[in-house]
């Protein structure tokens, strides 16, 4: 029978697994407001392709790909948005 050797295993010190100095987390306000500013962004794009497409300037698959880009994200973000609202029904209705 062979014998197995285990090392030992050596932790980080709980000063490591902090952030440095100067660094910050994005907080969920501002983790939100930046998925709000990114939709907006895609859909005004898609508005200005589709604009640029009735001038007869634009391309059609361009076009085309703005819009679905911008349908999904909003689709995503109106899903996000029910999730969040269920999320916070559940804990107002939990007794303390």
């Amino acid at each position: 029978m062979r014998s197995v050797t285990v090392n030992s295993i050596e932790l980080p010190s709980s000063s490591a697994t902090h952030a440095p100095e100067g660094a910050r987390g994005t907080d969920f306000g501002e983790a939100l407001q930046q998925a709000v500013a990114k939709v907006d962004s895609l859909q005004q794009a898609a508005d200005a392709e589709a604009q640029k497409l009735a001038e007869g300037d634009g391309n059609l698959h361009e076009t085309m790909l703005a819009l679905e880009k911008a349908d999904v994200t909003m689709r995503v973000a109106m899903k996000v948005r029910s999730k969040l609202l269920d999320a916070y029904t559940d804990v107002m209705r939990m007794t303390v």
